[in-house]
């Protein structure tokens, strides 16, 4: 006898395994289109970058060729600095001396005034006299005279002659000892004639002139 097969049998025998094999198919779509996607990203991403480098070494060549580069700078030969040993030495110049010339100092001579004295009359035509004549003449020298404490007590006496010159305006000068005493006596005589007040002066010739007189002044102790 002949056995028949069971078609439904057979399908539901192969149902398990085409499901299998539906969901592995399925499955590889699912991931091989996330796998195109990553590389279709990542290729644009990659052009996207070089396009934008090409642009950017574009410029900058742009800009190197537009700007020329600046010329470089101007070479100098400088010497090079040679260090010298420096020695001192010492100092032996002098310093000149300054010789500042001063000037002889001009001395201006006082003006001398030479008075030309007349001549003194020994012998005039009128002789001079004291003011009231001899006898007031005695008065005024006794009544004048100090007699020296050293004359006094050494008793010195006698007469001193003196002889002076009555000027033209009747003062007395010129006063001389002819003949002493004692130093002290002769200086107490010298004294009173010139204590005397002006004489009337003497004349010769018809006008007063320079006379000159004589007179003793007697020293006496009582």
């Amino acid at each position: 006898m002949e056995v028949k097969k069971n078609v439904e049998a057979d399908i539901e025998r192969l149902k398990t395994p085409i499901i299998f094999i539906g969901l592995l198919f399925v499955g590889s779509l699912v991931l091989a289109s996330f796998s195109y996607t990553e590389a279709v990203d990542n290729g644009e991403l990659s052009k996207v970058d070089a396009t934008t480098a090409a642009v950017n070494y574009q410029q900058d060549v742009k800009k190197d060729e537009d700007t020329p580069p600046p010329p470089p700078p101007p070479s100098v030969d400088a010497p090079q600095p040679v260090q010298e040993e420096i020695i001192e030495e010492e100092n032996k110049e002098t310093i000149p001396t300054t010789v500042v010339e001063v000037m002889p100092e001009i001395v201006v001579a006082e003006e001398t005034v030479i008075e030309v004295q007349e001549e003194i009359i020994e012998f005039p035509d009128v002789e001079a006299g004291f003011p009231g004549g001899t006898a007031e003449l005695q008065r005024w020298i006794v009544q004048n005279i100090q007699y020296p404490q050293t004359s006094i007590e050494m008793n010195e006496q006698g007469r001193v002659y003196l002889s002076f010159v009555v000027e033209a305006d009747g003062s007395i000068s010129n006063i001389a000892v002819e003949r002493g005493v004692s130093a002290d006596l002769d200086k107490e005589a010298k004294r009173v004639v010139r204590t005397m007040p002006k004489w009337t002066p003497g004349e010769a010739k018809g006008k007063k002139a320079r006379v000159r007189c004589r007179l003793p002044i007697n020293f006496t102790l009582n």
